[in-house]
């Protein structure tokens, strides 16, 4: 399995389909870490039910000032060992994205400013998403790489 988040996308075929809540025949992943989820989701018995980008919440973006629809990467619903049944938001995103970037001394990069966007506009998904689950008895949660079990790639050695 790729370890990148990026440019692996295609379509999810579970073993138990019966757990899906939505369109088995179109469950659709965006990233190597989303399948990942996904088959976490398909393969645990504790997971009673799952679903992939099947509802929107919707949120102002910071930076048009617009309201726009959020799909969340996941829904979830987990029997724990001690037999609570739990329901989940998910979102699945780099560390990095979760940590609001930090400017270099000197003049503002289009890094930066590219960094400091996307984590704006997460921050408000994220609060949608925080307050329609707190609405609805649901937990919300963004997980990450760490959260998924996936290794960071190895960096290259420079010469």
């Amino acid at each position: 399995m790729p370890r990148d988040s990026k440019y692996h996308q295609g379509r999810f075929h579970p073993l138990h389909p019966e757990k899906y809540m939505g369109d088995v025949r179109n469950i659709c992943y965006r990233s190597s870490w989303e399948l990942h989820f996904l088959k976490w989701c398909d393969r645990n018995d504790a997971v009673l039910k799952y679903a992939s980008e099947e509802f929107s919440i919707p949120y102002v973006n910071p930076i048009d000032n617009r309201v726009h629809r959020y799909y969340p990467d996941g829904i979830v619903q987990i029997r724990h060992r001690d037999g609570r049944v739990c329901r989940y938001i998910i979102e699945i995103k780099p560390a990095k994205q979760c940590k609001e970037p930090t400017k270099k001394p000197g003049k503002v990069t289009k890094t930066f400013i590219r960094e400091a966007t996307t984590y704006a506009i997460n921050q408000a998904k994220w609060n949608a998403a925080s307050e329609y689950a707190k609405d609805n008895g649901i937990e919300f949660k963004v997980l990450t790489e760490v959260d998924l079990g996936i290794p960071a790639p190895k960096r290259r050695k420079r010469n």
